[in-house]
């Protein structure tokens, strides 16, 4: 589990193909300061919001196995050179400053405005129609890996404010509009629906 407070900037330095007949990729990913003293193989960090398991270690980089599945069902993770939100797994211990997060990208979004409001920003984005359901006003939603919460929804659309610490200490602050971007709804709306739904099974 995550909390969508990015740790640090990185850059994917290299995409390897691993020639496994599964068209699986291998990235190289030069942490950017995230610090890996603590981090071992098999260790999970998010990148863009994307929970990946580490399978190497080369001082301040990292190696994540990438299958074709998860390359098709997000964005940012396949352009060498690209920077990622990084973020390493919460331990009992720490602060949830964000809100939980899983890793699992629901779906992919499109960035419709991104306006300047004073040293702020207001970022506009569409979610797939399927998830317009889980995403309430003033709720939580991940973007990209980084824990946000909506000032105005409007069906699939949802609308946020950036702070200018945020737009400095992620990626978010480098979008236009017709950016995609990886879009995690709020697990709690999620297992809200379901338990509801069993209720009015069982009813």
């Amino acid at each position: 589990m995550f909390s969508g407070i990015i740790a640090a900037v990185g850059r994917i330095t290299a995409i390897t193909p691993r020639g496994d007949g599964a068209a699986t990729v291998r990235l190289s990913i030069d942490a950017g300061g995230l610090g890996l003293d603590d981090v071992a193989r098999g260790d999970s960090i998010a990148c863009n919001g994307v929970c990946l398991t580490v399978v190497d270690l080369a001082g301040e980089s990292f190696s994540v196995d990438v299958s074709p599945e998860t390359l098709a069902c997000t964005v940012g993770l396949a352009q060498a050179g690209g920077p990622v939100n990084l973020e390493k797994a919460l331990r009992l211990a720490d602060r949830l400053g964000g809100h939980l997060v899983s890793g699992h990208v629901d779906g992919v979004g499109e960035v419709l405005r991104f306006d300047a409001v004073g040293d702020n920003r207001r970022l506009e984005v569409r979610a797939p129609e399927t998830l317009a359901r889980y995403i309430a006003r003033k709720g939580s939603v991940t973007v990209d890996g980084v824990s946000l919460t909506t000032n105005s929804v409007d069906g699939a659309s949802f609308s946020i404010n950036l702070i200018p610490h945020t737009l400095a200490a992620t990626t978010l602050g480098r979008l236009a509009p017709g950016s995609r971007v990886n879009i995690e709804v709020d697990l709690i709306a999620r297992y809200c629906e379901r338990l509801l739904g069993v209720s009015d099974a069982v009813q």
